[in-house]
């Protein structure tokens, strides 16, 4: 299933029945950087609906555009990326989604060998809504080679340098959050000068089930605290990763950061292998009960 819409109001009136049958990823696409294999790599990661909102200048091959509802849309608008996952929620309440950005990557336990259903299927029987994703920062072994911060060929990450802080609840009086950490780590962290407060955090809502009154907010979480909970109260729950180029492409881009980083390698940093095992191994991710 594919199409090309003028914007997301005909998505929504022309393209609905394809949020009927989940699961439904929505990519932002905010440039031309690895859109192509951005949206490959969700489409063989078993989504039933790949929806790519992106500029009407972006190109896409024509394998993808074949298999990609087309949406254009401005992503320079001021809430351009959580009203458009609000909208897509309204109107397809009851359905698993999921939602990226250009260059970011998703990966889940197991994900070579079991499609994404198979493993929401799991989760909701674990009476789970949403689930936790860490975005693991990626960036080029070689920025003289790669100075826009991108390559898949060439792509490092942090194998450590990850910490979690408890998330104060302000209707609480600054109590702790139940069952909710902020998470930092990555080049969000090593060059945290760059970076707005508000912007550091790499643990991002990032797959959840469309319900009537949901709201994604800014900060990347959700009006219903219980979507942003790690996992239940009784035990560990699954979570994910997104691999992402994003920072590394932003510092590169922005001539305040641009000139103060030669390279992103650190001690810790090792070649990213493509595979969850690595992920798992390195405490990225979590596969709760699910073997």
């Amino acid at each position: 299933m594919s199409g090309r819409y003028s914007g997301l109001d005909a998505f929504l009136r022309q393209g609905k029945a394809a949020l009927g049958k989940g699961p439904v990823a929505m990519v932002f696409c905010e440039d031309q950087t690895e859109v192509d294999t951005t949206l490959r790599h969700h489409i063989q990661c078993g989504f039933h609906c790949v929806i790519g909102f992106m500029s009407p200048h972006i190109t896409l091959a024509s394998d993808v555009e074949r298999r990609v509802h087309r949406v254009d849309y401005d992503l320079g608008a001021d809430r351009a990326v959580p009203d458009a996952v609000n909208r897509v929620n309204d109107a397809g309440l009851g359905t698993w989604m999921f939602w990226c950005y250009n260059a970011e990557y998703l990966f889940y336990p197991y994900c070579e060998t079991r499609l994404i259903a198979e493993m929401l299927t799991f989760h909701a029987e674990e009476r789970r809504s949403a689930m936790l994703t860490y975005v693991i920062d990626l960036y080029p072994g070689s920025l003289t080679r790669f100075p826009n911060g991108v390559s898949l060929d060439d792509a490092w990450l942090d194998r450590s340098g990850y910490y979690a802080q408890a998330r104060s609840d302000p209707a609480r009086h600054n109590h702790p959050h139940e069952r909710q950490l902020d998470f930092f780590g990555g080049l969000r962290w090593r060059y945290e000068e760059h970076i707005p407060e508000e912007r550091r955090r790499i643990d991002r809502i990032s797959i959840f089930r469309a319900k009537a009154g949901l709201k994604l907010r800014e900060s990347h979480l959700f009006s219903d605290e219980e979507y942003n909970t790690y996992a239940c109260p009784w035990h560990n729950n699954l979570t994910a990763a997104l691999v992402s180029f994003r920072t590394a492409k932003a510092l590169k881009r922005n001539p305040g950061s641009s000139f103060d980083i030669d390279s992103f390698r650190w001690h810790n940093s090792v070649p990213f292998e493509w595979h969850s095992r690595q992920l798992l191994d390195l405490g990225l991710m979590e596969p709760g009960q699910w073997f």
